[in-house]
């Protein structure tokens, strides 16, 4: 864990110089020198080469390098100046102030003085390949003196991208427990011991890292819905659950009535039953519980047989009886 922590720790000390933008813009004078290369063998190829060509090189060197790279050393060329434009004193910001400091190292600036020597090999180069461009030249018919006067000043400003470009590099590596450990400097320092050029109208804000991006929910909780509370029912209204929940409960009968008071309301009820009802009950034949009678046979059974109590004559009948006797 510790091991982690100090590695996270570093990252984010690398960082923190990063967020000058002009620190950036500083590194924009590398994709600079081709073209300005090309422009200085286009001033050398105007003037033809005197007797003492080796003498007119070292002096155009000396002239537009060797001179700017002394000056630089005593006064190192601002960070925060574009040459034509540079931040405010009153306008920076502490931690410029910190970098500004920074810039005092020793070795920073034997590397940004060793800008000279490639200088010094490109103008040999121009020098010696300048016929091939003599036709386009801007300078085809100036001495040679007046070329390398104007060859000066080119050799100058590649002189302090390269210094910007040095700086820039070396201190977008600095640490921020390095950053910290610097006392920034004040605005009498930064203006005496810097070399400020440019108009004070150059104003950026500093970068800031983007917001980290909230990480998505694991799938589990995405596809998870909530559960769906139970509704509740309205006080008027019973719980359709609760009466399927139930159990049945019996019909509830009707309170009998007591036997006694059926009884008693029967006679006003009914009405009694008449004379011809009666006489029809009487005359509705009566049967008695049937007796047996055997059957002669080798087996005799007996054989159930209805025999009615009363069976009372007809009257027909009986008369004629009457009359044969």
């Amino acid at each position: 864990m510790t091991s982690l922590r100090g590695d996270s720790s570093s990252r984010e000390a690398l960082r923190e110089p990063f967020r000058e933008p002009l620190l950036w813009l500083q590194l924009l004078g590398l994709a600079a020198w081709p073209l300005e290369a090309l422009g200085l063998l286009l001033l050398l190829a105007g003037g033809d080469p005197g007797p003492f060509p080796l003498v007119e090189r070292l002096f155009c060197w000396g002239l537009g390098a060797l001179l700017p790279a002394v000056l630089f050393w005593r006064l190192p060329p601002d960070l925060w100046s574009l040459l034509l434009l540079q931040v405010p004193l009153r306008g920076r910001r502490e931690r410029q102030l910190r970098l500004s400091a920074l810039q005092a190292s020793l070795g920073l600036r034997l590397v940004a003085a060793a800008g000279t020597l490639p200088l010094l090999a490109l103008v040999w180069w121009a020098d010696r390949q300048g016929g091939i461009a003599w036709s386009l030249s801007p300078l085809a018919v100036t001495p040679r003196l007046g070329v390398l006067l104007v060859c000066a000043p080119l050799l100058a400003l590649m002189l302090w991208q390269w210094q910007q470009l040095v700086q820039a590099i070396w201190l977008l590596t600095r640490p921020t427990d390095l950053l910290e450990a610097t006392a920034p400097l004040n605005l009498d320092q930064a203006q005496g011991q810097r070399l400020n050029l440019g108009l004070p109208l150059l104003l950026l804000p500093a970068l800031t890292s983007p917001a980290p991006a909230k990480q998505p929910a694991p799938r589990a909780q995405q596809l998870e819905t909530p559960p769906v509370p139970a509704p509740t029912p309205a006080p008027d209204q019973p719980d359709p659950n609760a009466r399927s929940a139930a159990p049945s409960s019996p019909t509830p009968e009707p309170p009998s009535v007591p036997a006694l008071g059926l009884a008693e309301a029967a006679p006003e009820a009914e009405p009694s039953p008449s004379s011809a009802q009666l006489s029809e009950s009487d005359r509705a034949p009566k049967t008695s519980p049937s007796a047996p009678i055997a059957v002669p046979g080798d087996g005799a059974a007996a054989v159930p047989l209805a025999i009615d109590d009363q069976q009372p004559p007809e009257d027909g009948q009986g008369s004629d009886l009457n009359q044969q006797a």
